[in-house]
């Protein structure tokens, strides 16, 4: 599959969708139920389960969202990976990877704030990663912003996200005073029109909006299937990031800031882990983007013809041992 996905064929696309209904077809024959509900889950989420709870939708419908958005997830960042020569070819193995990864955890299948997190978080990236070369910075700065405020009125730990942004623009462009004005004013826009829209429904209450972060240890493997899910992991982000590392020389320098901007990604999904911190792996998902990054490059640039098919059947086989054998 490895050597498959490598080539950049149309095909391909057709292929990922057969290979992620092979991983995850469990949550067509066994629903897990509705959109998962957590205390961390903010203002827009809630009001999003709760508009269509009266339909009594059928669970299956919720699979099928959740597979829809999962696959979509995947192409774009594919797609975001090969215009950036991220990986130098263009191939299909960065979607090939997100597929993967997120079939570790049964949580990850199932539709949460989180999940919708992660599409707006890949053009996120996407707009930051082009934010140095765009003709007209105020605009692309402001979308940005308001794309984040969107994203923490999704999800309360989500709020961390605004770290990355604003180290991001530090990074990527020279200091203006104008441009981050621009950009807060971005984030609070989505504030400004759903306080105003509380207010004239007589539905105003400060709770409702301000988000309730705490710090705590993050829930520790209880079981055997969750420590090599784990292991799994991280141990292909080891060897990717060693291989990206020693590859770096050989990129231009806007690759060089990608995937420095991809590894600020992956510390501060990290920290989201640390906030809230309840009794499951649902907001670990939040790490899915960028470690889908360095998976792809521990498939891509080992020389042999072994290892990379080698490690990809290892995580093949035990994605489908935990969704159709747990």
């Amino acid at each position: 599959m490895v050597g498959i996905f490598k080539q950049k064929s149309s095909v391909n696309g057709i292929l990922l969708l057969i290979y992620g209904l092979v991983l995850k077809f469990p949550i067509f024959l066994h629903p897990p139920g509705g959109p998962l509900r957590q205390e961390e889950d903010h203002f827009l989420y809630k009001w999003l389960i709760d508009f269509i709870a009266p339909a009594n939708l059928p669970a299956i419908v919720f699979s099928l969202i959740t597979f829809l958005l999962l696959y979509s997830q995947a192409m774009l960042f594919n797609r975001i990976f090969n215009v950036q020569r991220m990986l130098g070819n263009p191939n299909y193995l960065p979607a090939m990877a997100y597929m993967l990864i997120t079939s570790l955890f049964p949580e990850w299948n199932q539709l949460s704030a989180p999940l919708l997190v992660n599409s707006l978080m890949i053009l996120v990236f996407y707009r930051l990663v082009n934010i140095q070369n765009v003709q007209k910075p105020g605009a692309a700065i402001f979308n940005v912003g308001l794309i984040m405020g969107i994203i923490t009125l999704l999800y309360q730990p989500a709020v961390i996200f605004l770290l990355l942004m604003f180290i991001a623009l530090f990074i990527m462009r020279p200091f203006r005073i104008q441009e981050w004005l621009i950009n807060l004013l971005g984030i609070t826009m989505p504030y400004y029109f759903l306080i105003l829209l509380l207010y004239l429904t007589n539905q105003w209450e400060w709770k409702k909006l301000q988000p309730e972060i705490t710090f705590g240890l993050p829930a520790m493997p209880a079981n055997l299937q969750l420590t090599i899910s784990l292991i799994l992991l991280i141990l292909p982000f080891m060897i990717g990031g060693f291989l990206v590392n020693a590859n770096l020389n050989k990129m231009f320098i806007q690759v060089r800031k990608g995937w420095s901007l991809l590894l600020l990604f992956l510390i501060i999904s990290t920290l989201i882990i640390l906030v809230n911190g309840g009794s499951n792996y649902v907001n670990w998902l939040l790490c899915a983007v960028p470690l889908t990054a360095f998976h792809a490059a521990a498939y891509y640039f080992p020389p042999g013809r072994i290892f990379p098919p080698l490690l990809h059947w290892i995580l093949f086989i035990y994605a489908i041992y935990v969704n159709y054998w747990t």
